[in-house]
């Protein structure tokens, strides 16, 4: 898991699930998924099942605002260990860039440092 995405001990027991559905959900505008993009920020998973992720967007204007959390729920509920999904959408902090994972910046040709 990214180390500057914050997530509680149920939610890491599970992560490499966790960012196997992630990366398989991409923002349409730039062509990179979720999860290297840097749009998530927090994954909370409680004890009925149930997955809070925290997740912002690249601008306030983002095509992909109704349909990203959407896809991020449904993905999420067909991890066994997941009975229900929520997305809340922040604006604050505001993404940067620098969010890119070095994987992500490869992929856009951007230089990886």
């Amino acid at each position: 898991m990214r180390d500057d995405i914050k997530i509680n001990d149920r939610a890491a027991a599970i992560q490499d699930k966790l960012v196997e559905k992630l990366e398989r959900i991409y923002d349409p505008d730039v062509e990179l998924d979720v999860y290297n993009l840097g749009l998530i920020y927090e994954i909370n998973l409680d004890e009925t099942g149930h997955c809070k992720v925290v997740m912002t967007f690249t601008d306030t204007a983002c095509d992909c605002a109704e349909s990203l959390p959407i896809a991020i729920m449904d993905s999420l509920k067909k991890i066994e260990e997941i009975e229900s999904a929520s997305v809340e959408v922040t604006w604050s902090p505001a993404w940067k860039i620098t969010r890119i994972s070095r994987f992500g910046r490869i992929a856009l040709g951007i230089s990886p440092r």
